[in-house]
Formats: structure tokens, sequence, C-alpha cells
């Protein structure tokens, strides 16, 4: 017999959907783009949803991660929760804004298509390229399946470490790239032979779709031997492509410093210039590069979620009711709200902004302490909290830590660098003024520049290069990895960043 169904209602998704009676709510919402930033262990509150009507019981995680008014409200956390009966649910759209690539460049000709992807933590973006003109043929996104197991790098590699949990994450993230690719071929229907597809990811992305050990990624020295380029066919990874191409996941620097800074290298072409040169990707891990044509350095530290919104008291991602930007007038504060709707969380953008316009108004001290109370009330209901100001402080203090200790290693200064390429979704929407306030970038803003892409143009660029070529020997063997864990300067600087510069 099959299982009664009942109907859930979200709200503001205007969705409605039957499911079976007793359907875990982690199971519904992943695939609409809910995140479950711990993996659905019960740890944080980034899976909130509040219940308009019909009833959840209160679990003991919920009392754990909710205060008791939170909880009378009707909040509790998805990931715990089971339908048991009709329900009309309040949840934010944690949707992720996705980055794709235009960007012109130069390629020799070929007949056929290609196909470039970037596999990143939190989603996933397949570009099909006429290899002939270089145009873009289609795009096709979607989240990271491997996200419903943690939010995270660290999560996904304990998950990982788990029995059967490595081969669990690479199925989920090899069949949804596949079905994304194989969409998009029958899209094209040009009866075109797809000649290679490239792949771009992180170190932990690369191993867990290789299916190689994440295991030397847990603990220190946190490098790994398995770090070159991987090569597949496409019948080996169950993917229906006509022609079989071969398959590239291209080499990893070295840590937790992934193909997709390889190729957010190439795309930039740092490693041209004569001038002193700096490559930063922000996420939960921030990776560092820094030089010139003789010779680059690269690092990575682990800056926790702030930046993409999560661990934040009202965070989320850049969706529709997320706080994108925060500036004052008169000691006014206005926002901006994507969707041009009410506000209901704040993403990372709003996060720096709304501290550098509190520590302009001094609200915030440059210590990080709020003047007065816990809590600063921004647009009713989302406030910015004592606690959201620490995590940005360790975010920031991470990431600036590390520059630094590349930029002495290279014997020079922020004032050295020339330009700071800030790559991926948050570099491309964050304000750059704010982002020199709370001492973030230590430029001033003519010399910042939102780079894009550059792990899927990086990507593209390798669909033209010769086979031999896509290990990157050369590059590479001019690239050195930083393990700044092991650097006796890196905690001293680190404690100095985590401070606010003063009253600009």
């Amino acid at each position: 017999m099959h299982a009664p169904t009942l109907r859930l209602e979200l709200v503001p998704l205007g969705r409605s959907l039957d499911v079976p009676t007793g359907t875990p709510l982690q199971d519904v919402l992943f695939p609409l783009g809910i995140e479950f930033p711990c993996g659905g262990r019960g740890r944080c509150r980034g899976c909130r949803i509040r219940v308009l009507e019909g009833h959840l019981p209160v679990t003991p995680e919920d009392e754990r991660a909710l205060t008791p008014a939170e909880r009378a409200a009707g909040w509790r956390l998805a990931c715990r929760a089971s339908a048991q009966g009709d329900l009309r649910l309040e949840l934010a759209q944690w949707e992720t804004p996705v980055l794709a690539d235009e960007t012109p460049f130069e390629f020799p000709p070929q007949p056929g298509l290609g196909a470039a992807i970037d596999v990143g933590t939190t989603t996933l973006v397949v570009q099909l390229v006429d290899l002939m003109t270089g145009s873009v043929r289609g795009v096709a996104t979607a989240l990271n399946p491997q996200a419903r197991h943690g939010a995270d790098l660290m999560s996904r590699v304990e998950f990982a470490l788990q029995p059967a949990g490595a081969p669990t994450l690479r199925d989920l993230v090899r069949s949804e790239i596949g079905r994304l690719l194989s969409s998009l071929i029958a899209e094209s229907s040009t009866g075109e032979t797809v000649r290679r597809v490239v792949l771009t990811g992180n170190t932990v992305m690369h191993h867990l779709f290789a299916g190689l050990s994440v295991e030397p990624l847990s603990q220190h020295p946190f490098e790994t031997p398995h770090d070159g380029l991987q090569e597949f066919a496409t019948a080996d990874l169950d993917w229906p492509v006509p022609g079989d191409p071969p398959v590239f996941f291209l080499p990893c620097l070295g840590g937790f410093v992934g193909s997709d800074i390889l190729a957010g290298i190439a795309a930039t072409r740092l490693h041209e210039t004569d001038q002193l040169t700096g490559l930063v990707d922000l996420g939960t891990n921030g990776e560092i590069v820094v030089g010139n044509r003789n010779g680059l350095l690269c690092a990575s530290t682990a800056a926790g979620p702030a930046f993409e919104g999560a661990r934040i008291a009202h965070g989320m991602r850049a969706a529709s009711g997320a706080i994108a930007g925060v500036t004052a007038t008169g000691g006014t504060l206005e926002f901006r709200v994507l969707g041009n709707g009410r506000p209901r969380g704040l993403c990372g953008s709003g996060l720096v902004d709304a501290v550098a316009v509190g520590l302009d108004l001094g609200t915030i001290q440059p210590s990080g302490r709020l003047g007065q109370g816990r809590e600063w009330m921004l647009a009713d209901p989302v406030s910015l909290t004592q606690a959201d100001i620490r995590q940005l402080q360790l975010a920031k203090a991470a990431v600036t830590a590390g520059l630094r200790i590349l930029l002495e290693r290279s014997n020079a200064s922020p004032t050295d660098l020339a330009c700071l390429h800030l790559a991926g979704a948050f570099g491309n929407y964050i304000s750059r003024s704010s982002a020199r306030r709370i001492g973030l970038i230590p430029l001033p803003p003519e010399r910042v520049r939102p780079a894009g892409n550059t792990s899927l143009l990086g990507a593209k660029l390798a669909l033209f290069a010769p086979r031999s070529a896509l290990d990157y020997s050369d590059l590479r063997q001019r690239i050195r990895h930083v393990s700044l864990h092991l650097d006796p300067r890196f905690h001293e600087i680190y404690v100095q960043e985590m401070t606010f510069p003063g009253q600009a």
C-alpha cells in the first residue's frame, strides 16, 4: 500500500507539493534550493522554517538551537522535521547566485563542441561551447547535491570518511553533472560531436568526483599525493554523451588550493604579468595567489561561511528578500533588497556593507563591539548581532592574514600590488569600498578588479589546449603552495587582523 499523502504549501515560493506522510522535509526542500549547512545534523540554524499553518513537533535539536520565543513563533529546524500532516511553511529562498562567464578570449578554432564545468562546493555550472567560434551554446546550473551532507568542505570530508560516504558523494555529483550536460547536448540538437569535457573545482571536489581518498585532507598537514590531472571516459561516468569524449578534471595546486585557482591564474594571466598581482577567491575557504611572471605563491585559509550568509542570525544567500547593500545618508540607513520586496535576511555583501556603515556611524567599534546591546536592528525583522560581527571578523582576519603572509614572503606589502582580482560570485558583488573599510581588502578600490567566474573561464581555455598541456606542469612548477598553518607568523597576524580599521 502507498503511504497517504499530505499537502505542503511553501511561502514565499508559491509552491504546493503533495508528498507521502512522514517525508523528511530535508528531502523535499533541498531540491528547491534550501541548504543544510551542517549536513542535516541539527548543529546550526541555517535551515530554519516557520510553521504558519499545521503542526510540527519541537525536537531536541530545536530546543538546543532555537530560543523559546522562536519556538513559540513557529520556528523549527527543517533538517530534523518530518511532515505528518498538511503544512504551510515560511522559508527563505536560499537560492545560489550563479556566476557564469561570457568573457571573450583568444583561441584556435576547432570543429565540434566542448563542455566547461565549474564544480563548486555549492553550485554546478556547465557551459556548452562552440569550439569553432568560442561562443557559449548553452548554460545549465544546479545546486551541488552533495550539499545535503554539509555546506562547507570539512563537513563533506567528515561525511566522506563515514562508511559509504565517499561513494555517495561521488555518485551524487557525477549524476547531476551528467544530467546537466545531457540536457544541454539535447537542447543544442545540432548533431555536432562533443570533443572534450573539462572540469575545475577545489581539491575536495576534485577528489570526491574522481573517487580519490579525502583522508589526507582531514588532518595536518592537509596535503594529498593525488592532486594531479584526472582523466575519464564519459562511458565510465555513465554519461550518455555521443562520441564518448574524454573528460579531464584539471590538477590542483596543493592543500585546499584546487584546479579552480589554477584555472583562475590562467584566466587572469597572473603568470604573464611583470607587476606584482593578486587573485583572491572568497568563500568558505579563501584561496589567495600573489606573484607575477617570475613566480607565484598560493595559499588557502578557512574563512568560514560568513561571506555566504551562513552562521549569521538573519543570514541568507543572495536571493529575493536579501539585504545586499546598506548605505547611510544623514545617519538614516538605506537598503538595497534583492527583488525589491520586504527584507527577509542578510547576504554576504549586505553583511560587509552593514558593518562598514556601522563603523562609520560609530555603532560598531573597531574592536567589533556593538556600542549598545548585542543587536542592531537594520530593517525589521533583520538585525545584526554581536555574534554576526564576530563571524565576519573571523572570516576577514583569515583572508587578510593569508594575504599578508604571501606578500611578506614576496618581500612586498599591499601597496606593491598593482591589481587584485576578486573571483567568484561574492567577489563580483561586494562593494570594494566597504571591503576596504572593514580591512578585508587593503587596497584602493581602483586597484581591485571583479574577475567573474575565473574557474569557468579557465576551464574553457583548457578546451582548446593540447592534450599534453592539460597537466599544466610548466605553470605548476612556477607556483609554490604555502601552508599557512605551518607559518609561525600566521596566528600572530590573524589576531592582529581581528580588529577593524579606525575611523576612515
